[in-house]
């Protein structure tokens, strides 16, 4: 896949092609039809597929207390729409200057000069330009003008509950993440939900009870963090998976612990993984964090989590 860090990079020559635009946030299961869909109009046209996505959430220039945290990062992002096919990714950087575009010059800079769109491949609720300025119908009007098609595509719908359906969204894989519901999420993904980051010191607790595990660095982290609690996960490294439990929380058996941080126990096997960079693909929730009374409890329940993770990722491999 060819990648663009803003319209100033595109080759001259560059298409024709087949658009479609987008946060992409997560790159779920409704972004994914949306790219397959794209993948076969380009096809059929011979067209390059190409897809434009912005380095941030608008909201978090044009609304910063409303914006949400972000499901993968920008090379998350990058990696999942490379992986799904698609020739070429456009990612513009979300500033001032880029919001106060208005409809027709975000056409013409983006799509028409430096894309060269013959199809723009678009949901029916797209709004595009300053203030949301633009919709579907202003996108077909300057299509019109400008000699590219607007095709329009349905939202992707997912089981959930007693058979009922929802539309795909990155809302609903942040709230399903947010109570720890992982399996939820890889259904609405189409993947296992992932995080990755760097492994830093931490306070040698677990391997002084057996069980050594692997810290993440949160100034590093790449995707979401799902809820407090003890997680089966498979642990990338270096291309290597390794079956792993997980603890998410701030262990409220011992003291002065920071919130929210991650830490692995890598299943029968010792690494040392001290400044490598590790994956956790998360698989099943095993329980919440709880506060035990004393360290035989805490080894007693870590085992516990131990051997739950083994059967679970055994399942599952």
């Amino acid at each position: 896949m060819e990648f663009f860090a803003g319209i100033e990079t595109v080759p001259a020559g560059f298409g024709p092609s087949a658009v479609t635009i987008g946060k992409f946030d997560g790159v779920h299961t409704g972004h994914r039809a949306v790219l397959a869909r794209l993948r076969q109009l380009a096809a059929a046209r011979g067209l390059t597929s190409a897809v434009v996505t912005f380095d941030r959430h608008p909201l978090e220039l044009l609304a910063p207390a409303f914006c949400p945290s972000a499901l993968v990062s920008n090379d998350q992002k990058r990696e999942l729409l490379a992986a799904s096919g698609i020739d070429a990714t456009l990612m513009l950087t979300f500033d001032q200057q880029l919001a106060d575009l208005e409809p027709d010059e975000f056409v013409r800079r983006v799509l028409v000069e430096a894309l060269d769109a013959r199809v723009v491949l678009a949901g029916s609720d797209f709004r595009f330009g300053r203030k949301g300025a633009g919709d579907t119908a202003v996108l077909r009007e300057l299509g019109a003008q400008h000699g590219f098609e607007v095709v329009l595509i349905d939202d992707v719908r997912t089981g959930e509950g007693q058979g009922a359906e929802r539309r795909a969204s990155s809302t609903w894989v942040r709230e399903a993440l947010g109570f720890g519901r992982v399996e939820e999420a890889a259904r609405v993904l189409g993947r296992l939900p992932t995080v990755r980051s760097t492994v830093i010191a931490g306070e040698r607790r677990g391997r002084e009870l057996g069980y050594p595990t692997a810290n993440l660095d949160p100034a590093r982290l790449e995707g979401f963090l799902p809820a407090d609690g003890v997680y089966a996960a498979w642990a990338t490294v270096d291309g290597a998976r390794y079956p792993a439990a997980v603890s998410i929380g701030n262990n409220p058996t011992f003291d002065g612990v920071p919130q929210h941080q991650a830490e692995a126990h890598l299943l029968d096997v010792d690494l040392d993984l001290y400044g490598r960079t590790i994956e956790l693909a998360f698989v099943a929730r095993l329980r919440g964090m709880t506060r035990f009374d004393g360290l035989d409890a805490l080894i007693a329940a870590i085992s516990s989590d131990a051997d739950a993770a083994r059967r679970i990722l055994a399942e599952s491999a």
